[in-house]
């Protein structure tokens, strides 16, 4: 759907975050995917109070009261849902495969984040608001993020302690502070463990690749009588990577390509979806694009291959024109499409190694108050192929070349390799030649990340009697830091690849002694002899194994930037209860807290961007490499909070739930949040719930602080045509962003409605379905460099048209280099609306056959997304609904669903999961037709097939358990894609698949073994 931008933030829904008793698990039928942890419905008897060790609350109200119904619907996992039905050894990945949870940030997603740092993590992303609207917590507390955006990687978690996973898909700012804008995921881990568990398993995909192993050890033990406790835990795990995409599914030529006889007046359609269709702007060993002199481009369509070897590119049956003077081809049906390798040349899983361990000591010092002190360190470090070291536009001068010139004695205009390989004949009357490369004789671009984090905390807990009632308190400090390395390997250093480039013969009596008609670096024969450098290497472009080994050390580099983030945070929190109504007792949750957030970044100045101006005068940069130009990021602010909490109940089972939190941030100033809610207990089985709330989202240190990060790369010409009258096809680019420290916090209104079904007449089965509404305003946005050149050209918005210029140095007569700065704006409203369902049944076998201990489970999850616009903020945009759109990372396909059924018997478990999404659009704005389209509308494409498929998943756990002496033991066999289903598949070059919604590496397999004692 699309919307004009009069829809404005009249809308509201962030339910409010419930933390609840066990006992609301089950009265939510939220409790479980396994048989022994199906949703009951009602409370479990209390324990004693001698034997209670402690309050099992769930995530989302600072209220601790037993049987406390929350008005936020929450799923909770627990420790063997998620060893029966993870499809990896990484708790993420079955996390993610939840409906409410998309466009979370995967190592699949993000393995090209070359100079965001985001390469390889694993975020949480609720609602797809963005992974930093999820607030991610372990018992109860922040975590520092293991990026500068804030964004906390789940793999720091020590996974072997995990003992659930709690998911609130509602607004939690009142209950927890900022970021809680989408929804909570709160690990909690078994801090009561007594005993020892060892793990150990491996996989691999069908495909024989994709090796991975993973370790795991952890203890506890009671010490003092049972007043002390201590646990431990290691783990280990790896990743091989897969350096090429060579699945079949990307190698047909599934791509977007415009019809070459469309122009604005058409009424046919502007794209087609096409098999066989390849980039015609390179290839491995260099492709001739463009020729100058004599007849003009006389020579394009000419490529190199093994030992500089000549052929003639087939442009195929569908291609843009190449008249005279036009803009080379960039893309082709047929012919040999296939020759450009480059979107199979790219990595498809990274490696990654992690090794983290944790320690926790707790201590009763008195009757009620109990002392702990934690600490835990994690590594990860994570490779991967980006792809290889595309270059287009590259000028080799051909002056002279096709003149009588002869290897000893050329003059220096003349380009030596291009002489060597096409001759004098070819280049007669020839004055330059364009050439466009993947570099197949250059090492590929690496990802190459390190992350080191830490987490220390001091607290103590406990319960004591006011007013007559049981109160439980918490104070703690925590300190947590991550040293980040941001590292890229082999990527090109952009004077030194323009030095090696610029090759010529050597002339007698050059200055520098080299032998007469030896292939140089022109800048070390030329006539200046201020710019020679002894180390240049010349670099043949025309061919593969061509060239030199010794020039990627001259002409490559590997680029970093150093950051250490830091937190600080300290609290109190006490929950009472200090009087009764008429309908039961009322419960008041208080407490204050103080953060610190803090950035130092290191960038050594060879790797640094040069800042300059342009021709207006406005600063902006020169690159030093192709990607990866970091800067250092240097900030920090504080923030002093302080809440309030209370549940009231009035009677006819009905209960009021509200909170108020107050907000002063050292940046952005001062804020209230606040949540209201309440659920009712019509009958027995039935029962209502409703929430509204304010939440917030404030502007963290990359935000705020952010030193600028550039990048270079090419955007599409939003005003391209066939003629080439408006330009170029694509413009190269080079991007600046910097922070903003005058950001506001983002603010949201939040719905969320429902109702929970547990049938007296149908026991064992559960249901719940749950309307939400997130209305985010003010959101803070930074543009894209395609966002800011459609803008400026199909929109004229001048703000974005003044973020755009030439650099002088890079850009060429027809093909100017652009210049694009931004930085982010608190200007971007988004909505989200949908239904969450989650049913679920339970049926012991025993009622059937009077002597089985089995039981059966069947389980559903869905979300189904109504809207979700997106609004930039500047006046004249289109709003674009990304529901039901199934083209990338930000978009949100109508249905996202996961089904499971379990068999359990006491020694044995069989559970199957499907998983997948619904069919939907490729694009938002597009228009699909085939005959009598609509006029040319600069906002809305017109395509005749704008369909991408579903996807259904399905998957397959085994586990049989054993007695190892005297030990419990799990034998598991976990078949993820049993049946190799592919990639949800889009039209596209390079990867032609949905990275975020799909399963990438197809049918894989992991074994293991799990072992405890007690």
């Amino acid at each position: 759907m699309l919307v004009t931008n009069n829809f404005r933030r009249s809308h509201a829904a962030k339910s409010s975050l419930a933390r609840a008793a066990q006992s609301s698990l089950a009265a939510l039928a939220l409790a479980s995917l396994l048989p022994s942890h199906a949703a009951a419905q009602t409370a479990p008897a209390a324990e004693p109070e001698a034997t209670r060790v402690e309050d099992i609350v769930v995530t989302g109200t600072r209220i601790v009261r037993d049987g406390f119904q929350a008005p936020t619907p929450l799923t909770a996992l627990t420790l063997e849902d998620i060893q029966n039905t993870s499809p990896s050894n990484n708790i993420a990945d079955f996390v993610n495969q939840l409906p409410s949870l998309a466009g979370s940030t995967r190592p699949a997603n993000s393995r090209l984040n070359l100079s965001s740092g985001q390469a390889g993590i694993n975020a949480l992303n609720l609602r797809n608001l963005g992974a930093e609207r999820t607030l991610v917590l372990l018992d109860g507390r922040r975590s520092v993020g293991s990026t500068v955006t804030g964004l906390v990687d789940v793999n720091t978690i020590p996974q072997s302690l995990v003992k659930s996973v709690e998911v609130v898909t509602g607004g939690a700012s009142a209950a927890y502070g900022s970021d809680a804008v989408a929804g909570v995921v709160n690990f909690v881990l078994d801090k009561g463990y007594e005993g020892l568990k060892l793990s150990a398993e491996n996989g691999v995909t069908g495909q024989g690749d994709g090796y991975n192993y993973a370790f795991g050890v952890a203890g506890g033990a009671a010490f003092a009588g049972g007043r002390g406790h201590i646990l431990l835990s290691a783990e280990l795990a790896h990743r091989d990577g897969i350096f090429q995409v060579d699945r079949d599914w990307n190698a047909t030529g599934y791509v977007r390509i415009q019809d070459p006889a469309w122009t604005t007046a058409s009424t046919t359609p502007r794209y087609l979806i096409r098999r066989q269709v390849g980039a015609a702007n390179s290839t491995p060993g260099g492709l001739v694009t463009g020729s100058a002199g004599g007849v003009a481009n006389r020579l394009r369509g000419l490529y190199f291959t093994n030992a500089g070897a000549i052929n003639q590119f087939q442009y195929g049956a569908l291609t843009f024109p190449s008249p005279a003077g036009a803009a080379a081809p960039t893309l082709t049906q047929g012919g040999d499409w296939r020759v450009n390798d480059s979107g199979r040349r790219i990595g498809l899983d990274p490696e990654d190694d992690r090794r983290g361990v944790f320690g926790r000591v707790s201590y009763e010092v008195a009757d009620g108050i109990k002392l702990f002190a934690e600490g835990a360190y994690n590594k990860q470090e994570v490779f991967f192929n980006a792809g290889p070291n595309l270059s287009t536009g590259i000028n080799l001068n051909a002056t002279g070349c096709g003149t009588a010139a002869t290897a000893a004695a050329a003059p220096l205009t003349c380009n030596a390799f291009l002489y060597n390989t096409l001759g004098p004949a070819r280049l007669a009357g020839i004055t330059g030649v364009t050439v466009a490369t993947t570099a197949a004789d250059l090492p590929f671009r690496g990802v190459d990340n390190k992350r080191e984090v830490q987490r220390y905390a001091l607290g103590a807990d406990g319960d004591t009697e006011m007013f007559g009632k049981r109160a439980t308190w918490n104070v703690y400090a925590q300190y947590g830091r991550a040293d980040l390395r941001e590292q890229l390997r082999n990527v090109m250093n952009n004077a030194r690849i323009a030095n090696a480039t610029a090759a010529v013969f050597a002339p007698a009596g050059n200055a520098a002694g080299y032998a007469p008609g030896s292939i140089q670096c022109l800048i070390n024969v030329d006539a200046i002899t201020t710019n020679n450098d002894p180390a240049c290497v010349p670099l043949n472009r025309l061919g593969i194994g061509v060239a030199n080994p010794a020039v990627a050390g001259y002409a490559l580099g590997n680029p970093y930037r150093d950051e250490v983030v830091e937190q600080y945070n300290a609290a109190a929190n006490l929950s009472v209860t200090p009087f009764a109504t008429w309908a039961g007792d009322v419960s008041i949750a208080v407490g204050a807290e103080y953060r610190e957030e803090k950035i130092r970044g290191f960038v050594p100045a060879e790797f640094q961007p040069t800042p300059t101006v342009d021709a207006s005068g406005r600063p902006t940069t020169s690159n030093a490499w192709s990607v990866g130009n970091y800067l250092p990021t240097n900030g920090s602010y504080n923030v002093k909070e302080a809440y309030l909490e209370t549940v009231v109940p009035l009677g006819a089972g009905i209960e009021f739930n509200g909170a108020v939190r107050a907000t002063d941030y050292s940046t952005a100033g001062y804020v209230t949040t606040w949540k209201a809610g309440a659920t009712w207990q019509v009958i027995d089985d039935i029962r209502l719930r409703v929430t509204r709330s304010r939440d917030i989202r404030a502007p963290n240190l990359n935000d705020l602080f952010q030193g600028g990060s550039a990048n270079s790369d090419s955007i599409r010409n939003p005003i391209f045509t066939p003629d080439g009258a408006n330009g170029p096809a694509n413009y190269a680019y080079s991007g600046f962003v910097t922070g903003n420290p005058d950001l506001s916090p983002e603010k949201a209104d939040s719905w969320n409605a429902g109702v929970v079904l547990s049938p007296s007449f149908l026991p064992g089965f559960n249901l719940s379905v749950d309307y939400f509404r997130i209305d985010l305003g003010e959101a803070i946005s930074t543009f894209s460099a395609q966002q800011i050149a459609d803008l400026c050209y199909l929109q004229s918005q001048q703000a974005f048209c003044d973020a755009i210029s030439n650099d002088p140095i890079r850009s060429v007569p027809g093909q100017p280099y652009l210049l694009i700065r931004s930085q982010p704006f608190n200007a971007a409203n988004q909505l989200v609306r949908g239904v969450d369902i989650d049913a679920s049944y339970r049926l012991p076998l025993d009622r059937i056959f009077a002597t089985s201990q089995a039981s059966f489970t069947l389980r559903g999850l869905a979300t189904r997304y109504i809207e979700n616009l997106y609004d930039s903020g500047v006046p004249g945009t289109i709003v674009l609904d990304s529901a039901g759109v199934n083209g990338g990372q930000t978009s949100t396909p109508d249905w996202i669903f996961r089904v499971s059924a379990s068999y359990e018997t006491p020694s044995f478990s069989i559970t199957a999961v499907g998983r997948g999404v619904n069919a939907g659009k490729y694009v938002a704005n597009g228009i699909e037709c085939t005959t009598a389209c609509p006029a040319n509308n600069p906002n809305f494409f017109t395509y005749d097939d704008n369909s991408v498929s579903g996807v259904f998943y399905a998957d397959l756990n085994l586990t049989q358990k054993v007695d190892l002496a005297g030990a419990e033991a799990q034998f598991f066999l976990n078949i993820t894609n049993l049946f190799d289903r592919e990639p949800l598949l889009l039209p596209e070059t390079g990867l032609a698949a949905n990275s975020t919604y799909s399963d990438l590496l197809g049918r894989a397999f992991r074994v293991g073994i799990r072992v405890q004692t007690r």
